[in-house]
């Protein structure tokens, strides 16, 4: 079967799974516990590297295993091949996932409330809103074209109307002036439009009816049976995290500098950018993770746009009932 592998999306599931860098433990422990991060070690993870540096992991009872992501790490066949026992993703793919292909996964909660996916320009040539780009031509990843068109529909664009290219995930032809915009992280990429002298500006897919969350937390059926103390374990010591590090977003990027940043290429201005930005992302006022009745119900109805029948009952909101 073939593998499109990418920055955090799964095109097909049942293949082999990737192979997949490693932090090393964190906590001696008593319950061995292996995550796997859906990309590399930046800002996006604050929350689990402060709560493993603080060992909030090791107070919970567990032994945990970091399994940094990247372009070639698919979050989903780690789960399935047993490398991990819990992941981040996307609902859309790992929807789809379950829908086609009968994949026995649950997800249950969210990092990103709303998806910090969105469509970045430069403020010189601004696209504002989603009918600004009907003559232009976008940026788009292969696995966001679904939900490119997805907004485009919902706003009541023709998918014809845009001139929708191939993305990298590097801005390059957007400063240059080769592009009009393009799809990536709203959080992270104006930060490296302005170190190259240029100003950016952005909105989000889900302001403009893509509701979805990101980064959402997915067990297999099987591990949410077999290691649930683990798992409610694991959300509560992550909450913690998450919690101390959205309180000051400036203050503890500089802390990772050394070690869970330690060659990246990225500067510690740009993880601060990052954790400041997501800050409103991820926050929630039932608690960090939550998922709403009302917000699945959103996922629900943005997913139905582009033909990905989801249900109620893949979003299992017991665990986040014992945290």
């Amino acid at each position: 079967m073939h593998l499109s592998l990418n920055r955090r999306h799964f095109m097909g599931l049942m293949g082999a799974a990737a192979t997949m860098p490693m932090m090393g433990h964190m906590a001696s422990a008593a319950t061995p516990f292996n995550f796997q991060a859906s990309w590399i070690n930046d800002a996006e993870f604050a929350g689990y590297f402060l709560a493993a540096d603080k060992g909030y992991y090791k107070e919970a009872g567990l032994e945990l295993e970091y399994l940094s992501g990247g372009p070639d790490v698919i979050p989903e066949s780690s789960i399935i091949a047993g490398k991990a026992d819990l992941t981040l993703t996307t609902p859309d793919t790992t929807i789809k996932a379950i829908v086609e292909q009968g994949a026995p996964f649950k997800i249950i909660g969210a990092q990103y409330q709303k998806n910090p996916i969105g469509i970045v320009s430069l403020a010189k040539n601004p696209i504002k809103e989603p009918k600004d780009l009907i003559g232009k031509t976008l940026a788009v990843p292969p696995v966001n074209v679904i939900s490119v068109e997805a907004m485009l529909k919902i706003s009541g664009i023709d998918r014809a109307q845009v001139n929708i290219v191939p993305y990298a995930y590097d801005p390059t032809p957007l400063i240059k002036g080769e592009i009009d915009a393009s799809v990536d992280f709203t959080t992270n990429v104006p930060f490296t439009i302005k170190q190259a002298g240029e100003e950016a500006t952005s909105f989000l897919l889900y302001d403009f009816g893509f509701t979805i969350f990101n980064d959402t937390v997915v067990v297999t059926e099987e591990v949410l049976k077999t290691k649930r103390k683990e798992i409610v374990a694991f959300v509560k010591a992550s909450r913690k995290g998450w919690e101390e590090n959205l309180k000051d977003p400036a203050a503890f990027p500089k802390t990772f500098a050394d070690t869970w940043f330690k060659g990246t290429g990225r500067s510690i201005e740009n993880e601060v950018y990052f954790n400041t930005a997501q800050k409103p992302l991820i926050e929630n006022a039932n608690g960090i993770f939550s998922m709403s009745d009302e917000a699945i119900a959103a996922n629900i109805e943005a997913l139905a746009a582009v033909g990905i029948t989801a249900k109620r009952e893949y979003f299992d909101t017991t665990v986040l009932e014992e945290v």
